[in-house]
């Protein structure tokens, strides 16, 4: 089983999507006669300065010789490419079995995580034989490399159904009846998730951008996806193709404490709230947590309703945190509660009168000015808490691509937001 894969064909301002590149490459290969088993969507590092939103890389798995793949490939990027954006600059890797070795994984591994250089994507794929084209500085290579290795390396897929616009109409408004999309969404929920938010009233699965994709489905499903799918009322679908996809796993997330966070990269960290939640300009929410490090976590406003939760923490707190590090900052994606402050140390009321005390000088505890009475220090008293123990996410609308929701289960104490 061949595997062609393909990285960096967009552009943020221009638009077109990898994943259609790899659509159109599926499709010829299937004119030529080639099976195709699987076309693969692979999620990789979100937070590499230089990607286009979801830094996705493509790889289609087909009954094909590898030299026609190669010559597929090359053919469908050199016509459907961004490469007069010099952001823009294209891979191709092509391997002649689906079945990675070790080095080419860990590589796979490595892109969900690290920033890695396309002369070692290069050079590793020389070693074992692979074909590979670029255009440009070629840093393409680096995830069609990745997406060679992603079979082998992942073992959580998930799938999504994209259907793409006629070519005449990208970039121009896209014609989706919302009533139909919130009406399949609910029938195929949960086996399909985040296609809408209800609470924003928003339509998830269709983007925003000027490119081919009119919308795409999300679930663990395949029948699910598309049944969801083909129920939408639309302007005219142009072509369908159904990924695999590594969206919805957390593939992204290391285990790390503290002091060990590095820009550039996600975590998940187990520890304290260490100080009250802020709302600062802008209505991002920021607080910060330690273990033997401190750290502090945002909310942005984009998470929209999340941004309560953030600010219903307060110290003492133990939580995990989960999200992406940049200029020293957890961007939150989600958290969970271990264990909650339930008390807190208020000044003693005096037990004849009902009165506050006052304090009664450093280190001399608290005294009545009306009765006289005394009490050593402050006392503890129960609060309300706006939280339970569990797992808090961000809404819909503001999930990245690889986040996991929490719908799709496999959690420790579920806590389950509006969908």
């Amino acid at each position: 089983m061949t595997v062609v894969a393909l990285d960096d064909t967009d552009s943020r301002e221009r638009g077109m999507c990898t994943t259609y590149a790899a659509h159109l490459v599926a499709e010829r290969l299937r004119d030529r006669g080639a099976s195709v088993e699987r076309v693969l969507l692979v999620r990789l590092n979100p937070a590499v300065e230089y990607k286009t939103r979801g830094n996705a890389a493509l790889a289609v798995h087909a009954d094909v010789d590898p030299d026609v793949g190669l010559a597929v490939a090359e053919e469908v990027v050199a016509e459907a490419a961004e490469t007069d954006d010099p952001r823009t600059n294209p891979g191709v890797v092509v391997a002649p079995d689906a079945d990675a070795p070790e080095p080419i994984a860990e590589f796979a591994e490595r892109a969900m995580r690290e920033h890695l250089d396309p002369g070692e994507a290069r050079a590793l794929a020389a070693t074992h034989g692979y074909d590979t084209a670029q255009w440009e500085n070629g840093r393409g290579v680096v995830g069609a490399l990745a997406a060679v290795g992603a079979w082998s390396a992942f073992d959580d897929w998930t799938y999504e159904r994209i259907d793409y616009r006629e070519p005449d109409r990208w970039g121009t408004e896209r014609n989706v009846d919302a009533e139909s999309v919130f009406a399949a969404a609910d029938a195929a929920y949960p086996d399909a998730w985040d296609t809408v938010d209800r609470e924003e009233g928003e339509l998830v699965c269709v983007p925003h951008t000027p490119g081919p994709i009119l919308y795409g489905i999300r679930g663990d499903d395949a029948d699910t996806v598309t049944e969801l799918a083909d129920s939408i009322e639309s302007e005219p679908v142009y072509a369908s193709e159904l990924f695999v996809t590594n969206q919805g796993t957390d593939a992204h997330l290391r285990d790390a404490a503290l002091a060990d966070l590095e820009d550039g990269r996600a975590y998940r960290a187990d520890a304290t709230v260490a100080s009250e939640p802020e709302t600062r300009r802008g209505g991002h929410v920021f607080v910060s947590v330690a273990d033997d490090a401190r750290v502090e976590c945002a909310a942005f406003e984009p998470t929209k309703r999340f941004r309560d939760r953030v600010r219903a923490l307060r110290p003492g707190d133990r939580v995990t945190v989960c999200g992406e590090v940049s200029g020293g900052t957890l961007k939150l994606e989600k958290f969970a509660v271990r264990d909650l402050e339930e008390t807190e140390s208020v000044t003693p009321t005096c037990p004849d009168c009902g009165t506050s005390m006052e304090s009664a000088g450093a280190g001399q505890g608290y005294r009545c000015r009306d009765c006289g009475t005394s009490a050593p220090g402050k006392v503890e008293r129960d609060v309300d808490r706006d939280l339970e123990r569990g797992w808090y996410e961000v809404p819909p609308c503001a999930r990245r691509h690889v986040a996991k929701p929490l719908v799709r289960g496999e959690w420790d104490a579920l806590v389950h937001p509006e969908r």
